[in-house]
């Protein structure tokens, strides 16, 4: 049969089967979705299916769909994982782990100095010096970066992907926080050290007076050393604390990062940050010269430069504080001479010899009650040490300092003995944590 031939049927007319279908008035609702005659030559109408379902389209009926409709958004797909990661995500918390946030309030609650949290383990606190395991899930990559989204903007998280390492702090309302982050053989890692908003005074801390003693040099250099996680930032806010209460000065710190918050009080304190408010360590510790400073603190005497940067303005009239990584008073000013070649030693003797106020090396170990106490080696300057300095006998110090108690030196030895003899400390503490064990032993027997 020829085109011309077959006869003409209006797409509009319906077509009723024999048996009524269940719904008849399908069709004729929609028109514009009617198949064209060419369809309906090769698919009767009784037999054709419902037509697919657009989305696209106005007031198409979402009733009794035949078949579920495909989906109309594209998977979604996690952010790409940062170079390195092995593939991290940082989407969202997995199931059953808690936010750090809830992390860093239990630590606080408790009392506990630091976080250790990493992909592969579970995290776990430091418990006045030992770690203590918790009873959190392994922590996985996802949940990781999602703890990184709580404490980082986009910026710092990029820069961390970029360099693998990251040094900050965050404050919550309870504490504040300092954050390392750097990447392991498992995979990214943190450390939080909590700083508690109080500012201890020295009395709380049980201080000895030289340290209050210290504080009202108008210029010179004040060390505080230790090894880390020794108080050492404790010990100089409670300094910084005291001054602030009791004196009119200009104080300008520069730490990476700021660490205790100061208010002003009776000084006028500003604090810098390294990364955020100054480029370079050495930079900002040149401006403070120009800046009107009383005292200057600085976080920490990383290299040659900003100990020499120290020294000038403690010779121009200023009251220079700052730490290092020393175990004793003695070996401190033998970090700083070593610094240097040995032609530039002599005149960096007589400098120090000049400018040096006090050397306040200091350490932790745990007291009977749980709690952890503060021991020290205290040297000061007085005009015996400077003549030992100058002429470089830095040995004979050592020997000297435990017979000056009278200027409120001390040794390690002699303030352990003293904590030991408040019933503060065991015999064995004070073993374990003294530089000369058999001094220590001879001490506590009643020998020396």
């Amino acid at each position: 049969m020829t085109e011309a031939q077959r006869p003409f049927t209006p797409p509009s007319a319906p077509r009723v089967p024999p048996p009524p279908p269940p719904r008849p008035a399908a069709p004729p609702a929609q028109p514009h979705l009617q198949p064209p005659a060419e369809a309906t030559q090769q698919i009767p109408a009784q037999t054709m299916p419902l037509p697919p379902a657009n989305p696209a389209a106005p007031g198409m009926p979402q009733a009794r769909p035949v078949a579920p409709p495909p989906p109309n958004q594209p998977p979604r797909v996690p952010p790409a994982p940062p170079p390195g990661m092995k593939g991290a995500t940082r989407s969202k918390l997995a199931p059953g782990q808690p936010t750090l946030a809830q992390i860093v309030r239990e630590a606080f609650d408790k009392g506990f100095s630091d976080i250790h949290a990493g992909v592969g383990e579970s995290p776990r606190f430091r418990n006045r010096g030992e770690i203590d395991k918790t009873d959190y899930p392994v922590t996985d990559q996802e949940t990781f970066f999602s703890w990184l989204k709580e404490i980082l903007s986009d910026e710092e998280i990029q820069r961390f992907q970029n360099t693998l390492d990251f040094d900050g702090a965050t404050q919550y309302e309870f504490a504040r926080v300092r954050i390392n982050i750097f990447d392991s053989l498992r995979g990214p890692s943190m450390v939080m050290r909590l700083i508690p908003l109080k500012i201890l005074t020295i009395d709380q801390l049980n201080l000895p007076p030289v340290f209050r003693d210290v504080c009202h040099y108008h210029k010179g250099l004040i060390l505080i050393t230790g090894p880390t996680g020794s108080g050492k930032s404790t010990t100089m806010a409670a300094m910084i604390d005291y001054i602030n209460s009791e004196m009119p000065k200009n104080i300008i710190t520069i730490e990476d990062p700021v660490e205790f918050v100061h208010q002003s009080k009776r000084s006028l304190i500003k604090q810098r940050e390294v990364g955020i408010h100054t480029h370079q360590f050495d930079t900002a510790l040149k401006a403070s010269l120009r800046e009107d400073p009383d005292l200057i603190l600085i976080g920490e005497m990383r290299d040659k430069e900003t100990v020499n940067t120290a020294l000038k303005a403690a010779q121009t009239g200023h009251l220079v504080m700052g730490t290092l990584h020393t175990n004793s008073a003695v070996k401190t000013i033998e970090r700083i001479l070593n610094l240097y070649e040995p032609d530039q030693q002599a005149p960096m003797r007589i400098a120090i010899a000049e400018s040096l106020v006090a050397v306040i090396a200091q350490g932790l170990c745990r007291t009977t009650d749980g709690k952890r106490a503060a021991f020290h080696d205290i040297m000061i300057n007085t005009d015996a040490i400077k003549d030992y300095i100058r002429r470089g006998e830095i040995d004979e110090i050592e020997a000297i300092i435990p017979r000056c108690t009278f200027d409120g030196m001390c040794s390690m030895n002699q303030s352990l003995y003293k904590l030991y003899e408040a019933g503060r400390i065991t015999e064995e503490t004070a073993l374990e944590h003294s530089p000369k064990p058999n001094e220590m032993a001879q001490i506590l027997r009643g020998r020396v």
